[in-house]
């Protein structure tokens, strides 16, 4: 079994979509775990029809999405254990080839996919521990055996699924890249850019040296504190952070 764990702030818009698409798919040996982590929106009405597929958890105030994700990965019955956003659409086929594809390589822990995110497409790489030293390139939807997850840093703010994928590897586990496009985020029925997701910003962005011509982007700024937080927590030694 498949356990699907989806923590949730204020997803209420989008909530049928996500489910439906997780009840279309063509491997259904699975169960979906829904944490509502204190949603002030609709989300209460318009995940009723679904309840009887569903074990809903409700937070009264919001914690944290980390906790919610563990909260989601201690509950959950599943051999494997698919963690994901509350806007993910995934193709038909998405489970049921991540599942075969595990299968196929036993000395694998987890199994990941490219995907398209705010229409945009996002290709990842055949995985290699070097590379993930220094970039993130996994994406938190993957699909991971339960008794080898680590479960998720609640102090890490940023790339806490970058932080999983690190502490998995570097215990000598293993991941596997299916190079084809199984799921896409980011996106609202309306198209809107949703409220507190970070904006994407070109590569190029983030290798200029903005602190040298004075300049401050909050997005960047965070996005290279984070990263250094990640790499200093697994030793990752500054020889090593190679751009990419």
């Amino acid at each position: 079994m498949i356990s699907i764990i989806i923590p949730a702030l204020n997803e209420g818009k989008v909530l049928p979509r996500t489910l439906d698409g997780i009840f279309s798919q063509t491997y259904k040996d699975i169960e979906v775990i829904y944490i509502n982590d204190g949603s002030t929106d609709n989300t209460d009405e318009v995940i009723k029809p679904y309840l009887d597929r569903v074990t809903y958890i409700k937070h009264e105030k919001n914690l944290d999405n980390q906790i919610s994700r563990n909260e989601g990965v201690a509950a959950c019955h599943g051999e494997y254990v698919f963690v994901c956003d509350a806007d993910i659409v995934l193709k038909k086929n998405c489970l049921g080839k991540m599942l075969r594809t595990l299968e196929e390589h036993p000395e694998c822990s987890f199994v990941y996919s490219s995907f398209e995110w705010q229409g945009k497409l996002f290709r990842s790489y055949p995985f290699d521990l070097e590379r993930l030293k220094n970039m993130n390139y996994i994406n938190t939807a993957s699909l991971v055996r339960k008794r080898d997850h680590p479960e998720f840093d609640p102090s890490i703010e940023k790339f806490q699924d970058w932080d999983v994928w690190l502490t998995m590897t570097l215990a000598g586990k293993k991941g596997w890249y299916i190079p084809e496009v199984l799921f896409a985020l980011g996106e609202n029925l309306d198209r809107e850019v949703r409220v507190g997701r970070s904006k994407w910003l070109p590569k190029i962005m983030y290798r200029i040296p903005w602190h040298l011509l004075g300049i401050h982007i909050g997005q960047i700024e965070r996005y290279e504190k984070w990263k250094k937080i990640v790499q200093e927590k697994h030793g990752i030694k500054e020889e090593s952070r190679i751009k990419n």
